[in-house]
């Protein structure tokens, strides 16, 4: 398991489904209610624990028999793929992130109701927060313990933790000036296409596993 593999793996995975996803769009309101540079900090603060937790997570998967791992981590990637072109297939047009937007004003209104001072901390403990409950249990949170579990961990973290960056980055900086030029229905195709392909990346390590032995 070479730690490029995993630092490719991670790095497409994330940037290419977290554009214009919940936490894309929290990254966007914060930044402008509050100054870029705390928000940018506390969001890619919460993605990186979480991107480590996961790591922690696939890793500790591999106590596992290696066979039910390889499925395992088949299973979620193809279910992953297989739901997002569905979800791609239904939608009319170019699709709308209107719902994700909604999510996450719904989300931040709840957030400051009622907090009169702000300061770069409570800026920091709003992002690192708001974004981490955001991201637990979400798709690529499950793709990235699958990644973990079949690559190099060190690799995924870096990979994953600079897509998060690029997607916040571009979140906090002109989120508002391209979120509605963002087709959902081309980001959630695109997604499906690339879990279908790790899907398929894994199955042919599992028959070349099983060949070998």
């Amino acid at each position: 398991m070479h730690p490029l593999t995993g630092f490719t793996a991670g790095l497409l995975l994330i940037t290419l489904s977290e554009l214009g996803d919940k936490t894309f769009f929290i990254g966007v309101i914060l930044a402008t209610r509050h100054p870029r540079r705390w928000v940018f900090l506390g969001v890619i603060a919460a993605l990186f624990v979480m991107t480590v937790l996961s790591v922690v997570i696939g890793q500790v998967m591999t106590i596992f028999p290696q066979q039910f791992v390889q499925a395992l981590t088949v299973g979620l990637f193809l279910g992953f793929g297989l739901k997002l072109l569905y979800d791609a297939s239904r939608m009319a047009g170019r699709g709308s992130l209107a719902d994700e937007q909604a999510e996450a004003l719904e989300v931040i209104e709840e957030s400051e109701a009622g907090v009169d001072k702000w300061t770069a901390k409570t800026v920091l403990v709003e992002a690192f927060s708001l974004t981490f409950v955001a991201e637990w249990g979400d798709r690529t949170q499950f793709a990235t313990v699958a990644l973990a579990a079949a690559n190099h961990p060190v690799g995924v973290v870096l990979g994953a933790t600079l897509g998060h960056a690029i997607c916040a980055a571009i979140a906090v900086v002109c989120g508002k000036l391209i979120a509605g030029r963002i087709s959902e229905r081309w980001l959630t195709t695109v997604g499906g296409l690339l879990f279908i392909t790790f899907g398929l990346v894994a199955i042919i390590e599992m028959i070349q596993g099983g060949s070998s032995t």
